[in-house]
C-alpha cells in the first residue's frame, strides 16, 4: 500500500486532515467539513492524503480512510440514534456508586462501529490513517494505524482511541495490550500528523488542516478548587481540562506556520460535557460548526486549493 501512495509523493503538496477528540462536540467539525465539500465540490476523502484523529476524532479519521466517507456520510454516522446506542450501560454501570465503574459499558459503541467497519483491518484502508491511544500496562503512547499496526482491526483501534477514562472501559487490542483514550497523549494530533506525513510521503511539503471540538472557557473558581478532592474535580470536568490544553496548537502554529490551519473556538452555549446528547445541545453543536464556517471557511478553501 505504501508504494502505491508514494508514487507522486515528491511532486505535490500532501494534505493531512487532523481531528481532535471531544465526544459529541466533534460533530461541529463534521458540520464545518460538509460546507467545505459543498464549496470545493470534492469529498474530504479526495481533498486530503492522510487522516489522523484522537478519540471521537479518531473514529472520524478511520471512517473516512476505511470507508471513503464524505462529511455528509460522517454526519449521518453521528445521528442522535447512533450516539444514544453507543452510550449503552448495564445495570451495574448505571447504579455504580461514586463512579466506581465506567459510565458506559462500550457494548453499544462496539456494535455501531462493527456496522460500519465490519472486520476490516487497518492495513486495508484506502488512504493512510492514524489514531492515538495510550497503552496502560506498558505506560506509553501508541499510534494505531495503517502504517504502524496494519493487522489490528479498525473497530479495535476505534474502541481504543475513544476509551475515555470514566466514560468507557479500557479496551483490549488483538495483541493483548490494553488501551485508553488517545486524548491522554494529545487531543490535538496535528503535530503528530505533520511529522508522520513527512516521513510517510518523504517530503516536507505537508499541510495540516486541524479540526477542533470547541474549548471550554468557563472560569474555574481558584479559591474553591483548593478544597476539591476527586469528586470535586470530577464535578468540574477535570477530564475536559486535561483534554483542552492548548500547547499542541501553539507549538504546531510556531513550527508549521502557513502550512497549518486550526479550526476551533470557545464552546459558548455548547455543554462542556462530552456526552450531552440532548436535542438542544446537539443543535448548539451544529450552530458552532456553522459559525466556524463563517469565520474560517474562506481560509479553509484557500488552504486546500493552494
Amino acid at each position: 500500500m505504501k508504494n502505491y501512495f508514494e508514487v507522486f509523493s515528491t511532486k505535490k503538496i500532501k494534505r493531512v486532515l487532523s481531528f481532535d477528540g471531544g465526544g459529541v462536540r466533534a460533530i461541529a467539525g463534521v458540520v464545518f467539513l460538509k460546507q467545505l465539500e459543498v464549496a470545493t465540490g470534492k469529498s474530504i476523502f479526495d481533498l486530503f492524503d492522510m487522516f489522523i484523529g484522537t478519540s471521537a476524532g479518531g473514529m472520524n479519521a478511520l471512517l473516512v480512510a476505511m470507508k471513503k466517507m464524505s462529511a455528509e456520510e460522517l454526519h449521518e454516522f453521528w445521528s442522535r440514534q447512533n450516539i444514544l446506542s453507543s452510550m449503552s450501560a448495564s445495570w451495574e454501570n448505571r447504579t455504580s456508586f461514586l463512579h466506581t465503574r465506567p459510565k458506559y459499558d462500550g457494548i453499544g459503541k462496539t456494535e455501531i462501529l462493527k456496522k460500519y467497519l465490519a472486520n476490516s483491518l487497518m492495513g486495508e484502508c484506502h488512504k493512510p490513517v492514524i489514531t492515538l491511544s495510550y497503552d496502560v500496562e506498558n505506560r506509553k503512547p501508541k499510534l494505531l494505524g495503517s502504517i504502524h499496526t496494519p493487522k489490528i482491526k479498525a473497530v479495535s483501534a476505534a474502541m481504543a482511541t475513544s476509551a475515555a477514562p470514566i466514560y468507557y472501559p479500557t479496551s483490549e487490542l488483538e495483541d493483548g495490550t490494553w488501551h485508553i483514550d488517545g486524548g491522554i497523549v494529545s487531543n490535538n494530533p496535528s503535530l503528530i500528523g505533520y511529522v508522520e506525513g513527512m516521513k510517510y510521503f518523504n517530503t516536507d511539503k505537508v499541510k495540516v488542516l486541524s479540526i477542533g471540538a470547541g474549548i471550554d472557557r468557563e472560569k474555574i473558581d481558584g479559591s474553591a478548587s483548593k478544597k476539591w478532592g476527586a469528586l470535586g474535580w470530577l464535578r468540574n470536568d477535570v477530564i475536559g481540562i486535561m483534554l483542552e490544553q492548548n500547547m499542541d496548537h501553539e507549538i504546531a502554529l510556531d513550527l508549521m506556520k502557513e502550512k497549518y490551519l486550526r479550526i476551533n473556538s470557545a464552546t459558548q452555549k455548547v455543554n462542556k460535557q462530552l456526552d450531552d446528547t440532548s436535542e438542544i445541545n446537539l443543535e448548539r453543536i451544529h450552530l458552532m460548526g456553522m459559525d466556524w464556517w463563517s469565520e474560517f471557511g474562506d481560509s479553509a478553501i484557500k488552504f486546500v486549493n493552494n
